[in-house]
């Protein structure tokens, strides 16, 4: 086939393979870890605080929601122009998929049991006990199934880090290709390598999200 060759497709996979793991995983994983930490902090907070402090909470966390990540990866470049740009792109990803992820734990902490509560304080626990013990597990078994779908979506997002030049995957497969003048085997590999990290995935969550909801 003129439009496809083997040769070039194996050629370019080890270079795709390395900016893989070394920034797509990278990226995805430390974002995932800032977005499930930060995300139940601000769902905690915005049960917990006074209104002064949840509204505004609020009310950026809607902000980040309603902007593209496109702009807030170049706002920050531009702006901590003396950083790193995987430094910056990770907790950029990190910051946005909080926000979503803070929505997620929202649900879950609201469909604990009204009884667990009354509960808890029937045991004259502290507040910090009762969410370290009753709520925030009860909540994390119902969410995981969410949470990880936010996780396959940041994988996905993680070429926008493009904008401010990190050379991720799908930058490794455009310079594969402007050296040799040929995009598609390259760019079709990139895409299943994404389809080979997320679509199993995808699947283990559901059978999770099934399993879940037979207890």
């Amino acid at each position: 086939m003129d439009w496809w060759s083997w040769d070039r497709a194996l050629e370019v996979l080890p270079e795709l393979l390395v900016a893989f793991v070394q920034v797509t995983l990278v990226a995805t994983v430390i974002g995932s870890v800032i977005a499930a930490v930060l995300g139940l902090i601000i769902a905690i907070t915005r049960r917990t605080a006074p209104a002064f402090i949840a509204r505004p909470v609020h009310a950026v966390m809607e902000f980040i929601r309603m902007t593209p990540i496109v702009i807030q990866l170049l706002f920050v470049f531009y702006t901590f122009n003396t950083v790193d740009g995987m430094t910056l792109g990770v907790i950029v990803l990190g910051v946005h998929y909080a926000s979503y992820m803070a929505e997620v734990y929202r649900s879950g902490i609201d469909a604990v049991p009204k009884g667990q509560w009354e509960a808890a304080t029937a045991l004259s626990m502290s507040p910090a006990r009762t969410w370290r013990k009753v709520v925030i597990p009860q909540a994390l078994r119902t969410t995981l199934p969410a949470l990880g779908t936010w996780v396959i979506s940041m994988l996905k997002d993680t070429p926008y880090l493009t904008v401010i030049f990190v050379v991720d995957m799908v930058r490794q497969a455009e310079n594969y290709g402007s050296r040799t003048f040929v995009y598609t085997e390259s760019i079709t590999m990139a895409g299943l390598i994404f389809l080979a990290a997320s679509y199993p995935t995808s699947v283990l969550l559901r059978r999770l999200e099934k399993r879940l909801a037979t207890y």
